[in-house]
């Protein structure tokens, strides 16, 4: 699910801002959501090592390399959930019609195609440049 993604960049965003660790229940209260969900999408950052944890009083979690060269690709990677999907196909594959019988796949290959296309696009952007974005956000609602 996408959301797990989006989970993922807010944490990380969050935690290289702060510069220290927070806990699960700190990343909650910034990103509203609960605690579970972020421990989580977090288990599968720190799989992909682009997040390190910290036990004890102050413990919590870190982003790797002060975040420096993480990359969106990277997050996509770790929580590994299309962009692009339907659940849904059209048509019928019995069917002797070339476009009913033939649609379904043909979407699954379209969403593959531009699911490709936006990962590519996620490389070239790293956490330095969205926490920069936001500070833009900020400025332009002020």
């Amino acid at each position: 699910e996408m959301s797990e993604f989006i989970i993922a960049l807010h944490a990380l965003v969050f935690l290289m801002h702060a510069g220290e660790s927070k806990s699960s229940e700190e990343l909650s209260t910034n990103l509203c959501t609960n605690p579970v969900r972020i421990r989580k999408v977090m288990a599968k950052c720190k799989k992909y090592g682009i997040v390190t944890t910290k036990a004890g009083v102050n413990g919590g979690y870190m982003v790797a390399d002060k975040g420096e060269n993480i990359n969106l690709r990277q997050i996509y990677d770790a929580v590994s959930v299309p962009i692009i999907e339907s659940r849904w196909h059209s048509g019928d594959m019995d069917s002797d019609c070339a476009i009913c019988s033939g649609m379904a796949q043909y979407v699954d290959e379209l969403f593959f195609m531009m699911n490709e296309e936006c990962v590519k696009m996620l490389e070239n952007i790293k956490l330095c440049d969205v926490e920069e974005r936001l500070g833009q956000i900020k400025e332009l609602r002020l």
